[in-house]
């Protein structure tokens, strides 16, 4: 049975809308998980645009279930990440002016740097997952850096108004998880993700988790975060 896992990351962001204390993502963390989400997922950005030092430090005190720490692979992040010891480190691409991650990493094309964060993040005992494009280079590639998970986007899958694009890229993905599955990584989703698309991906057993944040955190605008939570939770599960 797969698992929800929530990114409060927009709720940092109206926070910091105003530079204000409130809405406080580490009080929707612990709401996210009485409503049952698995998982607490926050990133930790280079210009922290949203989640804080701070957010990081006491959600590693207060999180039950298990915090998931997107981060870029900087010196600055492997540092903060081994001092804080998140349950997982998912590695992911940043640029300094992008709205959202635009897409995979490309652990092909720095296989070594990325091969020694992944190192020095299991010295710490953090789990290591990479975020991927369902590209077979790209699966092979973090299989070979020794990472324990893959998350593969969704985004393009999630945002393409074609439908026989969509069928394409729906299906680029489906072949993408079980080739990942095959080498043995243990598979998550995520970008993009909502209450009707997510449907599609019923039945397919190999993945584990799935990763959603802005689409709740909307949804939470209007019904409450408890609801939204808990009607996507409810959805993951049945998958």
């Amino acid at each position: 049975m797969a698992r929800l896992a929530v990114n409060i990351d927009h709720i940092a962001t109206l926070r910091q809308a105003r530079g204000g204390a409130e809405p406080d993502p580490v009080a929707a963390a612990a709401l996210a998980e009485l409503a049952g989400a698995e998982g607490i997922i926050v990133h930790l950005r280079e210009d922290r645009r949203h989640i804080q030092d701070r957010d990081l430090r006491l959600l590693k005190e207060t999180v039950k279930t298990k915090l998931n720490l997107e981060m870029a692979a900087t010196e600055e992040m492997i540092r903060i990440a081994r001092e804080t010891k998140p349950y997982m480190a998912t590695l992911v691409p940043e640029k300094r002016r992008e709205l959202t991650t635009e897409g995979g990493l490309d652990v092909a094309g720095q296989k070594e740097h990325v091969s020694r964060t992944v190192g020095s993040l299991h010295e710490a005992g953090i789990l290591v997952s990479l975020f991927v494009d369902a590209e077979p280079d790209q699966i092979q590639a973090a299989k070979d850096t020794g990472a324990d998970f893959v998350e593969i986007h969704t985004g393009h899958y999630a945002e393409v108004r074609n439908d026989e694009e969509a069928d394409r890229l729906f299906d680029k993905i489906v072949a993408g998880v079980k080739a990942a599955a095959n080498l043995g990584l243990r598979v998550n989703l995520g970008h993009g993700l909502n209450y009707v698309n997510i449907k599609r991906f019923a039945g397919l057993m190999e993945v584990e988790e799935y990763s959603i944040g802005h689409n709740i955190i909307s949804r939470a605008v209007l019904v409450g975060l408890e609801r939204a939570v808990r009607d996507m939770a409810e959805l993951v599960r049945s998958l």
